[in-house]
């Protein structure tokens, strides 16, 4: 859920607050086990927002949805806002950026009961779709997030909270894509538990022709193969049809 005025998806509809709570609330009663609060846009050429904007955007929503039960993720590359958000009782820190900017890793390592989601991104949101190249993607998208497991773990970080997120989308092709869904099962073997985040992106609208509004099936073949494939956890927009797939998978397979 983004509480921004441009992201891809939802971009515009939840800037109000009470808005956002109210959807975050019916992501988690629709089975999400985190909503995920975003507060500064990461879609291919997004500008960044300011420290005190993105807590503005963020925090009374956070706040609400932690009092109200939920357990919440907030996607966020400045260590202010983790802060912020661990002190609230985010459960989840998601950062695009690896936990590479400076105070990043200092700023969550000593919260041991918070799971931190370390993605792979090419370039920044305003630059990352101008032509990616890559010798062999998946092995350059492994070697980055193995190399900042490990200095998540060097800074004391218990193996068990992070996760790994190849970063569909940002700074590479369909094809590049392609590679990375086929490869999650490799990326499993890194020994983390590995998220994908396939929902409404534009690769499903290469392959579909439809826009984003009209996603969700696709969406959730996505998600679908990616929980084949090895990922332990999707983020996506249609939580209860995502559930509904799994489900039957599990039940049938």
């Amino acid at each position: 859920m983004n509480v921004t005025a441009d992201s891809f998806s939802d971009g515009g509809r939840f800037l109000d607050a009470n808005r956002a709570i109210e959807h975050g609330l019916k992501l988690r009663d629709d089975g999400a086990d985190f909503v995920d609060v975003g507060g500064e846009s990461t879609r291919p050429g997004a500008e960044p927002v300011s420290v005190d904007e993105e807590l503005r955007r963020v925090m009374p929503v956070i706040e609400a949805l932690v009092a109200r039960g939920a357990a919440v993720s907030v996607d966020t590359s400045k260590p202010e806002v983790m802060r912020a958000a661990i002190e609230a009782g985010c459960a989840m820190v998601n950062d695009v950026n690896g936990f590479r900017t400076g105070g990043a890793i200092e700023a969550v390592a000593g919260a041991n009961d918070v799971d931190l989601v370390v993605m792979h991104m090419k370039g920044t949101p305003a630059t990352m779709q101008q032509d990616p190249q890559y010798d062999d993607v998946v092995t350059e998208v492994s070697a980055f997030l193995l190399a900042r497991a490990r200095a998540l773990e060097a800074a004391g970080v218990q193996r068990q909270r992070i996760i790994l997120d190849p970063g569909f989308g940002f700074g590479k092709s369909v094809e590049h894509n392609r590679q990375l869904v086929r490869a999650l099962p490799r990326l499993a073997e890194l020994g983390y538990r590995v998220l994908a985040g396939l929902s409404r992106k534009r690769m499903l609208g290469e392959f579909t022709g439809r826009p984003v509004g009209e996603r969700m099936a696709a969406s959730v073949a996505a998600a679908l193969i990616a929980v084949q494939n090895g990922a332990s956890l999707v983020r996506v927009h249609d939580v209860r049809e995502t559930i509904d797939a799994i489900n039957v998978w599990l039940a049938l397979r």
